[in-house]
């Protein structure tokens, strides 16, 4: 075992090899608005917006739950860090790999750290750990907001302390706060085989979700399920979306909710005409009459009138009693025609009648019947087109044609895709009894990417096979939604660093284009080879924030060969050579 304090003066927290290194990782990417560490993403955070989130916590959770929530807050932040420092130090000590975690600590600022007896041994699985946290920005805090209180409150830290331990020995490793002061706070730790069960108890139950947030969720799940299980007989589908094209056509049918006006949706096949009909319908004055949708198309052409105008008794064989059609049905309401290119003409001829007249005539009988029903006809058709060959109706064509609306396909709105995929989770999770907390970010950037031929009505079917595929409480992943190979990633020739350190130069026909392009610009501009190399060095090394180490990586040399390359053209040497 590596007993890090013996023969040091207490107080002095002894520095590994590469300790400059280790700050030199910490970048900053004004370009993009990102902070790095290393490859991990950071933030900056101002400590009065720490305290508001923490008294908010302690007021709406009280404060044994806050607690519980800022611990593990914290505990997942040390288990990044270790994964981190286990990645960029692989060789270093066991004594060395353990302290980046306390410089770590303090290099974001949480507070000066001193250990007073740290001993390690990562192969056995076995460490001790006595340290002092001196200036507390967490025990500042919390001071500030609830006064001074007996007891620990530097509790996202010690979160931290057991999070990075226990991923550089891998078994998990409890720390207590055995003094909290203003200025100096002293923790203690060990894995928790160690400890004894009585005094381990109070403490490992800050590192359990709480039974009132699961509670909660399960309550907002059951809410959930009750609203989908009433609504969705009438009401299959919420209207979402927030792309231009969405909010476009959605103005439209606001404006035309008021009045009786006919409505023609026209669109690609998936888009969600019906959906649009029927957030039509609920924006209308008939939003408490019937919404009747009829799929003109799958109707058999000898059933066509019968089904859409009624039949009386009596009236070809097998009618044995008058029934009335969708028109009668609809009354007082709203009747979607979906498909309505496909009606054969002599139904055609009745439509037409129905909406100058608003009456219709039962197929077998002597008498026409008023009827009051706004009619949302929808297409995928070129009605315009089929008037042109003698498919359709003119006169009917411009009947329905007073309030033509246009749905954009799913890849022209592609804005809406995670508000839709979020509804559609919502509902199928609730129907398959399941807690789904969303989609993966590679999943969502796969699902932007996909052209979606199928529309809207693909992405539900899509998304329907990810909520039985995933596990319950998880994440749907990209291998979860699509059955064949997703959509290959999009190339970005600009991003630096790369996290695997490769140069991304995409499909082989993408790089083709590239180098076609450069090698014009090349021949047009009358350029040398070295122009050409100190271009690419200069390019490199101004996206890698003048990092050689990273740039080297990206050119595919190495540091030593890019750092004479940099010295030839300027012997000053003035790139950061960390």
């Amino acid at each position: 075992m590596e007993t890090i304090d013996r023969g040091r003066p207490k107080g002095r927290l002894p520095e590994p090899a590469g300790i400059e290194e280790l700050a030199g990782r910490l970048r900053f990417s004004f370009a993009t608005g990102h902070i790095w560490l290393g490859e991990e993403r950071m933030i900056l955070m101002h400590k009065a917006a720490f305290g508001s989130f923490r008294k908010e916590l302690v007021d709406t959770l009280g404060m044994e739950r806050a607690r519980g929530v800022l611990t593990r807050m914290g505990y997942a932040a040390g288990t990044r860090d270790a994964e981190l420092v286990r990645t960029l130090y692989p060789d270093s000590s066991d004594g060395d790999i353990l302290l980046r975690g306390p410089l770590l600590h303090t290099l974001q600022g949480v507070a000066k750290v001193e250990a007073t007896r740290l001993d390690v041994d990562i192969a056995k699985g076995a460490m001790h750990a006595d340290v002092n946290w001196l200036g507390s920005f967490e025990a500042n805090v919390h001071r500030e907001i609830f006064g001074i209180e007996p007891g620990s409150c530097c509790w996202m830290q010690l979160g931290y302390a057991s999070g990075y331990c226990a991923g550089i020995l891998r078994k998990f490793v409890l720390f207590e706060e055995v003094e909290c002061g203003p200025e100096r706070c002293r923790i203690v730790g060990k894995p928790l085989d160690e400890w004894d069960p009585a005094l381990a108890e109070p403490l490992l139950k800050y590192f359990s979700a709480e039974p009132l947030a699961d509670q909660l969720l399960e309550l907002q799940h059951q809410v959930r399920s009750l609203r989908y299980s009433i609504n969705e007989a009438t009401e299959p589908g919420d209207l979402v979306g927030a792309s231009p094209a969405f909010r476009a056509a959605w103005d439209l049918l606001r404006k035309a909710a008021g009045s009786q006006i006919t409505v023609l949706l026209l669109g690609e096949t998936g888009v969600g005409k019906e959906m649009f009909a029927r957030a039509l319908h609920k924006a209308s004055s008939r939003a408490n009459a019937p919404f009747v949708a009829v799929n003109c198309g799958a109707l058999p052409e000898q059933l066509v009138e019968s089904e859409l105008f009624g039949v009386q008794q009596g009236a070809y064989t097998g009618a044995q009693q008058s029934r009335p059609g969708r028109f009668e049905r609809a009354s007082g309401g709203t009747l979607f025609l979906d498909e309505v290119a496909e009606l054969p003409p002599a139904a055609q001829t009745k439509l037409l009648r129905v909406l100058q007249e608003g009456e219709i005539e039962r197929v077998g009988d002597t008498h026409t019947r008023r009827v009051d029903v706004r009619v949302v006809a929808a297409t995928n058709v070129d009605l315009e087109e089929a008037v042109r060959l003698g498919r359709f109706r003119k006169d009917l064509y411009y009947r329905l044609n007073v309030f033509p609306v246009t749905i954009a396909p799913l890849r022209e709105r592609r804005e809406d895709i995670a508000l839709l995929v979020n509804r559609f989770i919502d509902k199928y999770a609730s129907r398959e009894s399941k807690r789904i907390l969303g989609v993966t970010d590679k999943a969502l950037r796969a699902l932007k990417r996909y052209a979606w031929p199928g529309n809207v009505r693909e992405l539900e079917n899509m998304v329907e096979r990810g909520v039985l595929l995933a596990q319950n409480d998880g994440l749907i992943d990209v291998a979860n939604l699509f059955s064949g190979a997703p959509p290959a990633e999009e190339v970005d020739a600009t991003t630096c660093p790369d996290r695997q350190g490769k140069l991304q130069c995409g499909e082989p026909d993408v790089m083709q284009r590239l180098i076609d392009k450069f090698v014009d610009q090349f021949v047009g501009q009358q350029m040398r080879l070295e122009d050409v190399e100190a271009a690419l060095v200069e390019g490199v090394l101004a996206r890698c924030d003048n990092n050689v180490s990273a740039a080297a990586k990206r050119l595919g040399v190495t540091r030593a060969q890019l750092r004479y390359r940099v010295r030839q053209r300027d012997p000053a040497g003035a790139a950061d050579e960390t």
